[in-house]
C-alpha cells in the first residue's frame, strides 16, 4: 500500500476522506476511488512545489533555466514510463522532482509578490484553488465526453500563442503580447481543467490502465499555470496602485 492509499484509506476515522465530496457526483464507485488517489497525489505535489518555492526564496539561488530543464526531464520521464506496481515509488519521485523544480522556478515571482504585499500569494492560491474546484467539479457533474471536444481548440490556442510569441522577437510588441498571453493563457488553462478532468474520468470508465500519478501531473500543470497567471495579474495591479500613490505624492 503506497502513501496515497494510506491518505485516502479507511483505516481510521481521522483520515482525510475525499470520497465524502465525490459522493455527490454521478460517477461510479471505482472512478471515485481513482479520483481520490489523483487528488491526494495532486495535493502532495503542491506541497512539494511549495517547498521548492521556499528553498528558492531562502537560498536566493537564481537557476530558472536549470529548474525548467529539470522539470521537463522529470515530466517527460514520468510520461514515458509505463505504470506498474513495482515502479510507483519511482513515479512518485519523478512527480515530486517535477513539482519541486516548478516551485523553484516560480520562487522569484512569489518572492516579488511577498515584497509588494504578502497577502497576494494567499489570494492567488485561494483564487486558483477556487477556480480549479469549480471547473473540476463542473467536469464531473457534466455529461460524459461533453467537454472533450475542447481539447483540439485549446491545443490550437496554445500553438497560436507560441507562434505569436516567436513573432514578437522579429516584429516587436512584446508588452501587448504579454498582456494577451496572460489573459488568454488563463482562459486556456481553465479550459484544460475541464478537458483533463473529463479525460481522466473517461479513461477510468473505459478500463484503460489507471495511472493516478500521470493524471495528477496533468492537473498539477493546469493548477500551476493558473496560479502563476493569477499572481502576475495581482502583481501588476499592485504595481499600478503604487504608481498612482507615487504620482499623488508628487
Amino acid at each position: 500500500m503506497d502513501f496515497v492509499d494510506r491518505m485516502v484509506g479507511t483505516g481510521g476515522s481521522q483520515r482525510f476522506r475525499p470520497d465524502s465530496l465525490l459522493k455527490f457526483t454521478p460517477l461510479s464507485v471505482p472512478v471515485q476511488k481513482h479520483l481520490e488517489k489523483v487528488y491526494a497525489t495532486l495535493a502532495a505535489a503542491l506541497v512539494v512545489a511549495a517547498l521548492g518555492v521556499y528553498v528558492q526564496i531562502i537560498t536566493g539561488i537564481s537557476a530558472g533555466l536549470v529548474g525548467v530543464i529539470g522539470s521537463v526531464i522529470c515530466m517527460t520521464w514520468l510520461t514515458a514510463m509505463q505504470p506498474t506496481a513495482y515502479n510507483v515509488n519511482k513515479r512518485y519521485a519523478l512527480l515530486g522532482g517535477a513539482a519541486f523544480c516548478n516551485g523553484f522556478v516560480v520562487g522569484p515571482l512569489v518572492d516579488l509578490a511577498l515584497g509588494l504585499n504578502p497577502a497576494m500569494v494567499l489570494t492567488a492560491f485561494m483564487a486558483t484553488a477556487s477556480i480549479f474546484a469549480c471547473f473540476s467539479g463542473a467536469a464531473m457533474m457534466a455529461k460524459r465526453r461533453s467537454w472533450l471536444y475542447l481539447g483540439g481548440t485549446l491545443a490550437s490556442a496554445l500553438s497560436i500563442m507560441m507562434v505569436m510569441r516567436l513573432g514578437t522577437w522579429f516584429f516587436g510588441g512584446r508588452a501587448l503580447m504579454f498582456q494577451a498571453e496572460l489573459y488568454v493563457g488563463l482562459l486556456v488553462f481553465v479550459g484544460y481543467i475541464l478537458v483533463d478532468t473529463q479525460m481522466i474520468i473517461e479513461k477510468a470508465y473505459e478500463g484503460v490502465r489507471k495511472d493516478h500519478v500521470k493524471d495528477a501531473l496533468d492537473l498539477f500543470v493546469d493548477f500551476m499555470a493558473i496560479f502563476v497567471r493569477v499572481l502576475v495579474i495581482l502583481i501588476r495591479s499592485q504595481e499600478k496602485k503604487e504608481e498612482r500613490r507615487e504620482r499623488k505624492r508628487r
